[in-house]
């Protein structure tokens, strides 16, 4: 259903050396970089970007959650994300209040947001 989606980023550097290091275990780079906004994907197309904070007074908490392969990946990101300096907001871990295969690490970018890593395969 969606084709894309974007954040807005108080500091477009920071944000972009941390999706650059949290997506790469995902399987996913960076496909276009316009100065003043970067799109991120897994094949020829960008569906993740960040841009430049440019409207839009004080901060609105988002959440985002990645696909991941499965829960290597998930560990993968996690690993990748502390050595960011994400703050953890949940290490990962299986969440069955969501259903018995939900494996997810939760943790916060350099703007704030919710950012996610989730696996439905059971293994």
């Amino acid at each position: 259903m969606l084709d894309h989606v974007g954040f807005q980023c108080t500091d477009l550097a920071a944000s972009a050396a941390f999706y650059d290091a949290v997506l790469a275990p995902l399987g996913a780079r960076r496909l276009a970089d316009f100065r003043v906004a970067i799109g991120y994907g897994t094949g020829d197309h960008a569906d993740f970007w960040i841009g430049v904070l440019s409207e839009g007074d004080g901060f609105r908490e988002s959440h985002i959650a990645f696909s991941a392969s499965g829960r290597a990946a998930v560990d993968a990101f996690f690993a990748a994300a502390t050595r960011a300096g994400a703050e953890v907001l949940h290490e990962p871990k299986l969440h069955p209040e969501y259903h018995e295969h939900y494996y997810g690490a939760f943790v916060r970018d350099p703007d704030g947001n919710n950012v996610e890593a989730v696996s439905h395969r059971p293994e």
